[in-house]
């Protein structure tokens, strides 16, 4: 197999980047270990241990295992070894993570848990050398080299991301990237106690706003966002035209399904409102405009609209009934998916910015 570059190699950091976030959480209330320094190294075995909790550490490790391999195949490693430094990698991330857990006192480092973290890197692996010998990752080659543009690996592991962040519904449907409220929120609290503390309470309530423009502008550039990832990466004509409406299927499926998990089957479709309707039409039109365009002249345009939608993304009231609606995740076993979702939705606007950029620069070459 020729050696290319490969989207699975960005998309293994983010595994591995969700797996300290989750393993890790909620990073508060360090101490140092009660019986010294040197239990770092101990892993003992657990009192108690569910098979839910089995189920989520082998899971939790086979897609950074199945990545992994995946870009070492890709290139042009041999199988042998591409499989032995997977298993590796998971069982010394595993270790250290598990490890660091003797400092905090909410969580619990486990041999069983490392056991099992480790046997799904493994697990990941395999299941990547079996597509390989069955000649899934030669097909996807040369397919990938039909569809997309040479250095589309950074937009291609955006696009398969681009579904988790909307697992965790933001203010407003399809615009992810809301994160100045929080970190307002996270200003006024640590100037509590400081001179600014009454500036600073108002910090959080300061913002204007979006009238009914506003968030159609919103919800329809936040739709579009893939659509424009999707075409920086891919030739002008008929099959990108066939990846924007995927994209926008793909939104579609991925904010129903999310309704569906945190407000419940028959409120699957609560998030479609007034503003949708139109904003999902002006989303269409712009995407139809993107078919013929050369793609640095996508990118050139991207940026400015990539930009103006994470503005009015941020500029969107917090909504108290759906912050109320996700506590039940927030406090129950599915707190660290989503908090993973929730990370992806904050960090992929940015991140899609990134990639524009780096569109842009390479198709300059």
């Amino acid at each position: 197999m020729a050696v290319e570059r490969s989207s699975a190699w960005t998309l293994a950091a983010v595994c591995a980047g969700l797996i300290v976030y989750a393993s890790l959480h909620p990073f508060s209330g360090w101490t140092s270990p009660r019986e010294g320094w040197l239990q770092l190294g101990e892993l003992p075995w657990p009192h108690y241990q569910t098979g839910f909790d089995t189920l989520v550490n082998v899971l939790g490790y086979a897609p950074l295992g199945a990545f992994l391999t995946t870009a070492q195949l890709r290139g042009g490693q041999g199988r042998g070894g591409a499989l032995l430094r997977s298993v590796l990698a998971g069982a010394l991330l595993s270790q250290g993570l598990e490890s660091a857990q003797h400092l905090l006192p909410v969580r619990v480092p486990s041999r069983l848990d490392w056991l099992c973290n480790t046997a799904g890197a493994g697990l990941g692996a395999i299941f990547t050398l079996s597509l390989h010998a069955l000649g899934a990752l030669g097909r996807w080659s040369s397919v990938r080299r039909r569809w997309f543009l040479p250095g589309a690996d950074f937009g291609l592991a955006l696009l398969w991301l681009w579904p988790l962040g909307l697992l965790y519904p933001p203010a407003l449907p399809f615009a992810p990237g809301q994160v100045l409220p929080r970190l307002l929120a996270l200003a006024s609290e640590a100037l509590a106690d400081t001179r600014w503390a009454p500036a600073a309470e108002r910090w959080p309530g300061a913002l204007p706003g979006l009238g009914p423009l506003g968030e159609l502008l919103a919800i329809g550039l936040g739709a579009l966002a893939p659509c424009l990832v999707a075409a920086s990466i891919t030739a002008p004509g008929l099959r990108r035209a066939l990846l924007l409406a995927g994209a926008l299927g793909i939104a579609l499926g991925a904010t129903t399904l999310s309704t569906a998990l945190n407000f419940g089957p028959e409120h699957a479709l609560a998030w479609w409102t007034d503003p949708v309707g139109p904003a999902l039409a002006l989303t269409a039109g712009l995407a139809l405009l993107l078919v013929p365009l050369p793609a640095r002249r996508v990118a050139q345009l991207g940026l400015p609209l990539l930009a103006a939608g994470l503005l009015l993304a941020n500029l969107a009231p917090a909504d108290p009934y759906l912050e109320a609606s996700l506590q039940g995740w927030e406090q129950g076993r599915f707190i660290r998916f989503h908090g993973i979702s929730q990370w992806v939705g904050w960090l992929w606007p940015g991140a899609a910015l990134i990639g524009l950029i780096g569109r842009l620069a390479a198709l300059r070459r």
